[in-house]
């Protein structure tokens, strides 16, 4: 399945930080690739400056049963910890 992550960040991360940010993120995630059933992430920056546009997303392809692992790994906690002040709202949505 695929387990996406849109985000978006909040007024105060520039056009250069959502730049800056994607290296860096895209680190934390292949990391989680270290977990069985997990074998891939791609980041998608939008590419459209919209007010109603999100700004990146991450999709994890992964077995359906990994994702609790997943929920529960230092890299989702890290995740969490390290960015979700930089982010106005996100959106998940598993699919096939």
């Amino acid at each position: 399945m695929k387990h996406d992550i849109l985000i978006k960040y909040n007024a105060e991360v520039t056009k250069q930080q959502k730049v800056d940010l994607i290296p860096e993120i895209q680190a934390l995630f292949e990391h989680t690739t270290e977990i069985p059933g997990i074998h891939g992430v791609t980041l998608y920056p939008n590419v459209v400056e919209r007010e109603n546009r999100y700004d990146l997303l991450i999709e994890i392809d992964m077995e359906r049963e990994a994702l609790d692992t997943y929920d529960h790994s230092v890299w989702h906690k890290q995740w969490k910890e390290q960015y979700a002040h930089l982010l106005e709202k996100k959106a998940i949505f598993d699919h096939e």
